[in-house]
């Protein structure tokens, strides 16, 4: 009940990382009908192109074995073995070629359908795995019981095509039971082809519905809820709260450096009390004035109470104080279309600072 309440609130597609992580899990779509046809390809392909040449060769060698058996030698255990050498040798020349096919035929089944890689934790030992509790569910649960009303549908189709097929084997068998060996070869070798040939095109509809079942079915296992994907977001993007926070501590940061370098300005551009900029122009470093600090409200404040500490000269033009704010950035040279206006206000502030120095001299 828990489960399929879990699976109704997975309403959302899988995300590329959902993805991504289950390949390299080796958390791959397989469909097993697919190596299953490819060994009946195999079969079939031997049949067709070596059964005939092989079987041949091993009558031909059991007919010689056969009229000749007092020509070889059981006296000892020595000759005896000797003898079951070339018997199994001469088969396994056969069945060799089938179990080639086969092997190949099977990798080739696993291969087409997902690239091979290693994956360590498919091949480490887990205590999960040999689980009573979740074997038993396994062999008896939803998918245990597919797996078996598949494989008894799948045993009745093939067993009625082969029924279907062999519904006049009987005839030609009689028939050919009266001819030369050989030819009778040929009919039992016709009939395997006809068998297989049907099998096979059953088990091919077979594994193309399965191959699209089985990545239907990954892909609705790897559905995600909408919690699941707003905590992927966060694991991918960082938690907003984080973020905010370290935004907060950035701008506290700059906040302090630029009140820092307040005492080091040339002059203080305020509305007076709403804006406040701080510039900083040094004739042999600097090409035009910069921005050392700005701020609104509190922070013109505390700019234009750190100024007046330092002696830093303030001047109150509302309108320039409004538009420069918007239009300038800390650190930063101030825009040529105030130019003109700083100059004059830095030329104020030399002719001030020249009066001053006047005076104390004559003091």
């Amino acid at each position: 009940m828990a489960e399929g309440a879990d699976k109704e609130s997975k309403t959302e597609e899988a995300t590329e990382k959902k993805i991504r992580d289950s390949v390299e899990k080796g958390q791959l779509p397989f469909s097993r009908e697919a190596p299953v046809l490819a060994s009946f390809l195999a079969i079939l392909v031997f049949i067709i192109f070596f059964a005939e040449d092989r079987a041949a060769q091993l009558a031909g060698f059991l007919s010689i074995f056969i009229e000749r058996a007092d020509g070889w030698s059981l006296e000892t255990r020595s000759d005896a073995i000797a003898i079951y050498r070339i018997v199994f040798l001469e088969i396994g020349k056969v069945a060799g070629i089938l179990m080639v096919l086969l092997v190949a035929a099977g990798l080739s089944g696993s291969i087409l359908q997902n690239t091979p890689r290693f994956v360590i934790d498919r091949v480490q030992p887990k205590l999960s795995r040999i689980s009573l509790a979740k074997g038993w569910s396994r062999l008896f649960g939803g998918r245990g019981l597919m797996e078996f009303l598949k494989s008894i549908g799948k045993i009745l189709v093939v067993g009625s095509l082969v029924a279907f097929t062999l519904r006049h084997a009987d005839t030609r068998l009689l028939s050919g039971m009266m001819t030369h060996p050989v030819v009778f070869t040929m009919t039992i070798r016709e009939l395997a082809v006809d068998i297989l040939m049907a099998v096979a095109l059953f088990m091919a509809l077979v594994a193309a519905a399965d191959l699209v079942w089985s990545r239907f079915n990954w892909r609705q296992d790897l559905r995600m809820t909408r919690q699941e994907v707003k905590d992927e977001q966060k694991q991918t993007d960082g938690d907003p709260i984080v973020k905010a926070r370290l935004r907060s501590v950035a701008r506290d940061r700059a906040r302090q450096r630029m009140i820092s370098a307040v005492p080091q300005a040339t002059l203080v551009i305020t509305n007076p009390t709403h804006y406040a900029i701080a510039l900083r122009y040094n004739r042999e470093r600097d090409a035009a004035p910069i921005v050392v600090a700005k701020g609104q409200d509190l922070i013109a404040l505390r700019i234009r109470e750190i100024a007046q500490a330092h002696n830093v000269p303030i001047f109150e033009e509302p309108a320039l104080a409004r538009s420069m704010y918007k239009q300038v950035s800390v650190d930063s040279l101030i825009q040529p279309q105030f130019y003109k206006a700083i100059a004059e206000l830095i030329r104020r502030v030399y002719t001030a600072e020249g009066g001053r120095t006047m005076t104390k001299a004559t003091a």
